[in-house]
């Protein structure tokens, strides 16, 4: 049990570690040795829990991607109409993005040139975004003559695009910016009538916390 988990600390020392390379170095400047070195930990224990830098990257990106999943069930599991669960969920994902380097640097690998990948995150975050649109559609959350394909086409493109301005300028990632972009948002695609209960800014209608990283057993 010991044993355990101390390996489990040590995984969760190099993930947190390589986010933070990943993110100020991009994927191909990052170095092993100065990841080892951050987590405080040997050479020959970074390769003892993963066998390459692509598959500590993926470990990055898994383990953001287990946050995100997080995320979204504690709106699942609350009372909130679809169209607040994503206006909540916008919210602490940024909020996320701006402190948590796991989820920050899962983002910024999507869209790292230097690694082939399948931009696993950003497409969960699309479908995530898709079907709280549908669930309104079906609720009759939405105005009339707005499609859940445009609707998401927006709402993923200008948070995509806060993430990748947010990487150097943090404000983009602010609440009052998502409050903002949900300000010019809400009128223009929730049905008149439903406009009043929904709230722009963070943590309305008991929207969840931030999600911790929590080190996972080897």
């Amino acid at each position: 049990m010991v044993k355990q988990q101390r390996a489990a600390r040590t995984r969760h020392a190099l993930i947190q570690a390589a986010a933070e390379a990943f993110t100020r170095d991009g994927f191909a400047s990052a170095s092993l040795a100065a990841i080892s070195r951050r987590a405080g930990v040997s050479s020959g224990a970074l390769h003892f829990h993963f066998e390459s830098k692509n598959a500590l990257a993926q470990a990055v990106e898994d383990e953001a991607a287990d946050i995100f999943g997080r995320i979204t069930q504690e709106v699942a599991l609350g009372d909130r109409t679809p169209l607040q669960g994503l206006v909540d969920v916008t919210h602490v994902l940024m909020s996320h993005i701006t402190e948590d380097a796991v989820v920050r640097a899962g983002f910024a690998l999507c869209r790292d040139v230097t690694r082939a990948n399948d931009a696993v995150l950003r497409g969960a975050w699309e479908r995530w975004v898709e079907d709280a649109l549908d669930r309104a559609e079906q609720a009759g959350q939405l105005a009339e003559g707005v499609s859940v394909t445009d609707a998401a086409t927006a709402i993923v493109a200008a948070t995509v695009g806060f993430e990748v301005l947010g990487s150097t300028q943090e404000q983009w990632l602010s609440r009052e910016a998502v409050a903002r972009l949900w300000g010019v948002l809400v009128p223009r695609i929730v049905r008149q009538h439903e406009q009043g209960a929904i709230s722009c800014g963070p943590n309305s209608h008991g929207s969840p916390r931030r999600t911790s990283v929590l080190p996972r057993s080897n």
